[in-house]
């Protein structure tokens, strides 16, 4: 089983991206690969609403020249999707809204690409405004047939500068508990479940 993880942020191996590596240890220690896919200092358009998916139906954008198409081709190859945001004005960064809606059009242009997938938000926040980011990622799963499991708290890391996540001990419990479902889920729905590892 994969994961493969698109972070939306404009900051490389910023608080979003330690967020989801948090994520990914739980994953990993069930066996699970991974793969971190970084927007920032990439190319992406917003959708231009041409609806040429609807007639091409090849599971890709018609819009050739940026990376859109190599997160949706990752997206539709994986059993599990992350999407990572910081929280941009009380929503995700413009980079992630163009890949849902890109994505979004795709998936639906091709009998629901990304149908019964696995789909996990991670939010970074300074201070508030988060859920609403946390909740764009969640429609975007939800209204594409996808299957979002939860975590103790909403899937968000308080931090400004980078690093400070790590100092936000609830945060990085979420993820931890974030991490665990999304392997105990994505073990059953692919009949492989293992035992799970016992808990100090």
């Amino acid at each position: 089983m994969k994961v493969v993880a698109i972070n939306g942020s404009a900051r490389k191996d910023g608080n979003t991206a330690i967020l989801i590596k948090h994520v990914f240890a739980e994953l990993e220690a069930e066996g699970i690969e991974t793969e971190l896919i970084q927007l920032a200092g990439k190319k992406i358009h917003g959708c231009r609403a041409c609806y040429k998916c609807y007639a091409n139906k090849d599971r890709q954008c018609s819009v050739k020249n940026d990376a859109a198409n190599e997160c949706i081709a990752k997206m539709a190859d994986a059993d599990g999707i992350i999407l990572g945001s910081p929280t941009y004005f009380s929503d995700v960064s413009a980079e992630m809204k163009a890949l849902i809606d890109r994505a979004g059009f795709v998936s639906r242009a091709n009998d629901f690409l990304l149908k019964r997938k696995v789909g996990v938000a991670v939010v970074a926040v300074r201070r508030a405004g988060s859920t609403h980011a946390f909740d764009t990622i969640n429609h975007f799963f939800l209204i594409g047939q996808m299957i979002v499991p939860g975590s103790i708290y909403w899937n968000l890391g308080i931090g400004r500068n980078v690093g400070e996540v790590e100092k936000d001990e609830e945060g990085l419990q979420t993820m931890k508990h974030l991490g665990e479902n999304m392997a105990w889920l994505l073990q059953r729905i692919h009949g492989n479940a293992r035992r799970p590892r016992s808990r100090s």
